[in-house]
């Protein structure tokens, strides 16, 4: 039977609201559980969208949230940790606290969202609480559990090829660590579409899956492609190790990090999959290259007033 009521944890960010889309189009009810209510605006066009306000970290928000639903889709995660979100609260107490939640209420269907590489003796704080959070999810009694483990998630609102394009815009030379690390950047939208296959699929309970777009890249490649969009030539500057530690040490001392010496370190494994994209989702990703051109670098008349609702 077809899960309909789906609460979606983490559904005002920029994979939630793809997934919350996705999950109106197949005809399921989304409820979303959101801190700040002003960050769910976008999801309030959605049809039979439900928002209610409260902390997934509360655990009496939580258990309301999940009352009467048939499945979870968790999201929450973050890429940098700071001493009032530690990746150990948010990557591994929270996933813990969620499946106890949902064997004590007989909610058993869950879609976890992961990272590419995560394990408990990877070579990041990142990665390793990513990967404790999955044992945390496996090791739960009657929890029916899939685990979509993506590579760098692009699209229109990411945080990766919009953080590129902001830093190429202004520089002729962009320094660059992890210059020559690989990636397989998946599209939002795919990511989205594998969510809502495997909320019906019980060939997919109790397997983790990568998920990589097409093509691989390095980092450098990227931010050429980046450059590229916006019409712009630059040049890269790759830095060495410690003079890319030195920068890292830098930028993660500033608000709203956008690199830190952590993310240098899960840069030490190339972010790509050793296989292909799942059959079992019964459709092919699509390619950097057929999504970013329509919406990076347009400057025509309409494209000003996306600009100005995203303000």
């Amino acid at each position: 039977m077809k899960a309909r009521r789906i609460l979606v944890l983490g559904g005002t960010g920029f994979v939630g609201r793809s997934v919350c889309a996705r999950l109106v189009q197949s005809g399921r009810t989304p409820r979303v559980l959101t801190r700040d209510l002003s960050r769910s605006r976008s999801l309030q066009v959605l049809p039979c969208i439900e928002i209610v306000r409260g902390s997934p970290h509360d655990p009496d928000a939580l258990a309301k949230a999940l009352d009467g639903v048939d499945a979870v889709v968790n999201l929450v995660g973050i890429l940098h940790q700071s001493a009032r979100q530690p990746f150990e609260k948010v990557h591994v107490e929270f996933p813990a606290r969620l499946v106890r939640l949902m064997g004590e209420l007989g909610v058993r269907r869950l879609v976890h969202v992961s990272a590419l590489h995560a394990a408990a003796a990877g070579p990041s704080l990142y990665l390793q609480s990513r990967g404790r959070g999955e044992e945390a999810i496996r090791s739960a009694t009657g929890i029916e559990a899939t685990i979509l483990r993506p590579s760098v998630i692009f699209g229109r609102d990411d945080s990766f090829l919009n953080l590129f394009a902001g830093l190429v815009r202004p520089l002729p030379v962009v320094p660059l660590a992890g210059a020559s690390c690989r990636f397989a950047p998946v599209w939002v939208e795919d990511v989205a579409r594998c969510v809502d296959v495997a909320l019906d699929d019980p060939a997919t309970i109790g397997k983790s899956y990568d998920l990589c777009g097409p093509g691989t890249y390095t980092l450098a490649d990227i931010v050429r492609f980046v450059a590229g969009q916006l019409g712009k030539r630059r040049t890269i500057l790759a830095l060495p190790g410690p003079v890319a530690q030195l920068q890292a040490m830098v930028l993660e001392r500033l608000p709203g990090p956008v690199m830190t010496r952590d993310n240098l370190r899960s840069m030490q494994v190339d972010s790509v999959c050793g296989c292909g994209f799942p059959a079992v989702f019964g459709f092919a990703p699509a390619a950097m290259e057929a999504v970013v051109p329509e919406y990076m670098g347009r400057q025509g008349p309409r494209d000003r007033y996306d600009r100005f609702r995203s303000r």
